[in-house]
């Protein structure tokens, strides 16, 4: 449990020296040149605090340097406090409350967020699943997907197609079941087994069972995994078999349930080119859960760790 009277959310040296702990655990390094020995810590009147100075390269830097938090005129210790909100925020926490609670402009709680989900982002992550592990998989529709095709009738309304897919944004994720899920928002306009091949093949282990519904998009895909178990929700079968048996895909549908609500809850909308950053936030909240023994504490120092080595510019975030 989190207490939220404890100094690295009030106090700018504690928080400096939580973030100073969490990004250089055996001293500082030299985000310039990579260099840990020959740091020296500057002091005096007119010195910036924790500005350190690298004898190697002669350059200069504090511990945001090199992470998501660089340049930002934000004090550190809303910095740690808005890390630890959207990380304990099992269904996400908005802008909005984000700049009320910390008490920054909407501008800056909106530039905040975008900048903590990048630092919850994981580029290049290991696929999941694995010799007798089970991955189950699944498509959802969510949303209005950003058209630009104008319709036949009225110039610059966008024309929807018939179906229930129609205009929506396509999600493809797989969960590990008892493990990590991967979520990818699917740029094309139509989730085809071409497509979700792709997805399965980047992000699922091949020695993985794999475990979806009747959807005709996987059967294709099929052969390459140790096996392919469906379940017929068209004839309301949610679950086969028990313990090592058993057939489902509960888990993968439980990721949806919780991002599904968290957004039209919480978020309610989000620009097309935002999409996967906010199914990145949810996928990290899911795999730093508490039933895989991360609890907000740890999940938060986690994510803090992820905003080494990335930057986002408000000028690249809000023209992308």
């Amino acid at each position: 449990m989190t207490d939220l009277t404890s100094p690295i959310f009030h106090d700018e040296d504690a928080a400096r020296a939580h973030l100073e702990g969490l990004r250089w655990p055996n001293g500082p390094v030299c985000p310039h040149c990579g260099a840990f020995e020959g740091i020296t810590r500057l002091a005096g009147k007119t010195t910036r605090a924790g500005l350190h100075a690298c004898n190697a390269c002669r350059e200069h830097f504090t511990v945001t340097v090199g992470t998501v938090m660089e340049r930002s005129h934000v004090p550190l210790h809303k910095w740690v406090l808005a890390f630890h909100l959207m990380a304990a925020s099992k269904k996400g926490i908005s802008a909005h409350q984000l700049h009320r609670t910390i008490a920054v402009t909407y501008k800056t709680a909106w530039f905040m967020a975008h900048r903590i989900r990048e630092a919850m982002t994981v580029p290049n992550a290991a696929p999941i699943g694995g010799e007798g592990k089970i991955v189950e998989a699944d498509e959802a529709y969510h949303g209005t997907r950003e058209l630009h095709e104008p319709s036949p009738n009225r110039r610059g309304v966008p024309y929807i197609k018939k179906g229930k897919a129609a205009g929506k944004r396509a999600i493809v994720a797989l969960v590990e079941r008892g493990g990590e899920a991967r979520a990818v928002a699917m740029t094309e306009k139509r989730v085809t087994s071409k497509n979700v091949r792709e997805v399965l093949v980047k992000h699922a282990d091949a020695k993985s069972r794999l475990q979806t519904d009747e959807s005709v998009l996987y059967p294709s895909i099929a052969p390459a995994f140790a096996s392919h178990e469906t379940v017929n929700h068209a004839a309301k079968e949610y679950a086969r078999g028990k313990g090592a048996d058993l057939v489902t895909t509960n888990s993968v549908e439980g990721f949806f349930g919780v991002f599904k609500r968290g957004f039209n809850g919480v978020y309610q909308h989000c620009g097309e080119q935002h999409f996967q950053r906010y199914l990145d936030e949810y996928t990290f909240r899911y795999n730093n859960r508490v039933k895989l023994g991360c609890h907000d504490t740890e999940r938060a120092n986690r994510a803090i760790r992820g905003a080494e080595g990335k930057r986002l510019t408000y000028k690249g975030v809000s023209a992308a």
